[in-house]
This record gives C-alpha cells, structure tokens and sequence, in this order.
C-alpha cells in the first residue's frame, strides 16, 4: 500500500463499525485504519440517517487519521463513501465500494421496508430474530461482534428514503480519484455494475468469484489483498 496511507472503513445498513473486526484484522501490521458507525447505527442509534450527516462523520474520521484517506464502504456504507467523496474529493486519496453497485430504485429497495415491517412487530423491533440472521450469514465471531454493538433496523426507513432521494452515479462522475468496486459474484447489488464503471473516472472492478453480497465480513482475507493491490497499483501518494 502506499505508505501510511490510513484506511477509513463504512459499514452497511443496520450493522456498525463492529462488520469490519476481521478485516482489520488481516491488514498490515502498521496500516492506520478506523472503522466509523454511520448516523442512526451503533453508537449513533438515534441519530436520523441522511447522506449528508453521513459525510459529516466520514470527514470527521478521515480528520483523525491525518486530512487524508482510503475509503472503503460497504453496500449503505459504499453510497456513503461515494456521496462523501463527491462533497470531499480532496480528503479522499481513493475509494473503494463493495456491494454498492445497483441503481436504488423503489421497486428494488422496497423489500428493505417490507422487512422493516415485519421486524417492527417484535417487541425487541426484531433484533433477536436479525442476530440469528446474521449468524447464519457471517463469521460467528463479526456476527456476534455486529450484534453487542446493536443491530438497528429502526433506521430502515431513513436509510431507504435517503438513497431513493440520492444520485449515486452523479456522485460519483463527481469524484475524480481512483475507484475500485470489489464485489462478490453473487451479489445482488451488482446488477448496475457497468454503470457504475462507466461513471467513474478512473475506475476498476474486481469479482470474487465465490463470494456474495457480504463479501468483506465472509472473506477479509480476500478482501484485504483487494485492497492492498488497489493501493500499490492504483494510488499515486
């Protein structure tokens, strides 16, 4: 990577800055990396989501590593990273955005409110029901990590609205530094792949061909080596 290069990292939607225990794991003894919750998530449940308090603690991470970031989101996480990057190109040395790669439409976001829906009839607003869920689906250690933390599917709507209302392939034609999409072959979140590409001044995209729309949480090891290569190759200082 390039050297000192600090890594500012994004989780998805009702998960927390706990998603990415592995994976910080396996980076480089010596690599700066912080790891933020998003507004409405982990230690910010709460707080009303909208793309612009997002950028707001996205430009307060990459302050505390130096002016100067990697960003690295995921799926919420990545159009956070893209919007942030737009309104910041300058604090922002390269973006990579994982499972972020699907136009959000309201036909293609709606299952997120028909899920909020059916969570919401839970007296714990389902966060039992999501912990199981997340157990069968990630590393039982991230998962049970991701869960202490707080799993808040109360921030479904906010989430939601915000990315009907947002133009993600504007933001990003907006950021003129290197993209690197790293996405699982059986993501869902894919399907507007080329679009993303095409948009994106100096973009690239990697597929892991065994991994899905978790793909940092299920394979960090294969994560981390994305994103060592993307820094040695694609980021000039």
């Amino acid at each position: 990577m390039v050297p000192s290069l600090p890594l500012v990292l994004v989780h998805g939607i009702r998960l927390n800055r706990a998603a990415w225990t592995e994976v910080v794991e396996h980076l480089p003894a010596g690599r700066p990396a912080v790891a933020v919750d998003l507004p409405g998530h982990g230690a910010r449940r709460g707080e009303r989501f909208s793309f612009e308090a997002a950028a707001d603690v996205l430009g307060e991470a990459v302050d505390s590593v130096g002016g100067r970031a990697l960003v690295v989101g995921h799926s919420l996480g990545g159009y956070a990273a893209m919007a942030f990057a737009a309104r910041e190109p300058r604090r922002v040395a390269a973006l990579v955005v994982a499972g972020a790669t699907a136009v959000p439409t309201r036909s293609g976001t709606a299952p997120f409110l028909v899920a909020h829906r059916a969570l919401s009839g839970w007296a714990d607003g389902g966060e039992r029901v999501s912990a199981r869920v997340l157990r069968a689906a990630l590393p039982r250690r991230t998962a049970d990590a991701v869960a202490r933390a707080g799993i808040a599917s109360e921030v479904i709507p906010d989430a939601v609205a915000a990315l009907r209302a947002q133009r993600p392939l504007d933001r990003l034609a907006a950021y003129p530094g290197p993209v690197r999409f790293v996405n699982g072959r059986f993501d869902h979140l894919r399907a507007d792949e080329r679009r993303f590409l095409g948009a994106a001044t100096r973009g690239s995209v990697v597929v892991d061909p065994r991994g899905g729309h978790y793909l940092p949480m299920t394979r960090p090891r294969s994560f981390v080596r994305e994103l060592e290569a993307f820094a040695a190759t694609g980021i000039r200082g």
